[in-house]
């Protein structure tokens, strides 16, 4: 197949659907590929009632306690208006609890509650299972490289999201 995301003459609309049909473009075979680890998340972990994104914000906050909203956000690379709102759902759930901090009245500290704590560990099987499921075509060393290969792509055109991502003291290359 020739590489045509590099070339600057136009295509014929019958070579262009020739050369880049729907299923070979990256962009649409990654929303695809959320799709599926999002079905797979929700059929596995169903009794838990939390979406990929809750049980993130839960995992993020039992490995790195007691962040603000805005360092959550980044870290998770959501928007702060979303981790806001993922956030009242788990606090109404007492999955956690948000306090004002001492040094900053406007800065908002979250925490997990035990609740939390052991709600993520009842799911780390379901969840395990969930990203076992999605990986399954690949051998190991396939993963490893999907895994590396794919944080390279988010790594990189990390700038070109519209929230802000930041985990990068976290992330080992």
């Amino acid at each position: 197949m020739q590489d045509i995301f590099n070339e600057t003459s136009k295509l014929p609309n019958a070579e262009l659907r020739d050369t880049l049909p729907l299923w070979r473009r990256p962009g649409f075979l990654i929303r695809r590929a959320h799709q599926i680890h999002q079905a797979l998340f929700l059929e596995e972990c169903s009794e838990f009632n939390l979406t990929p994104i809750q049980y993130g914000v839960l995992t993020e906050l039992f490995d790195h306690p007691g962040p603000d909203q805005i360092t959550l956000a980044r870290e998770l690379g959501i928007d702060r208006t979303n981790v806001a709102d993922v956030l009242q759902r788990l606090e109404k759930r007492g999955f956690i609890v948000r306090k004002t901090a001492e040094h900053d009245r406007r800065m908002k500290l979250v925490s997990l509650t035990s609740e939390g704590k052991e709600v993520l560990m009842a799911m780390f099987d379901s969840m395990k299972e969930s990203q076992k499921k999605l990986m399954a075509p690949f051998s190991e060393e396939e993963k490893a490289t999907f895994i590396s290969l794919l944080l390279r792509l988010v790594t990189e055109n990390n700038h070109l999201g519209r929230t802000d991502f930041n985990p990068q003291t976290r992330i080992k290359k």
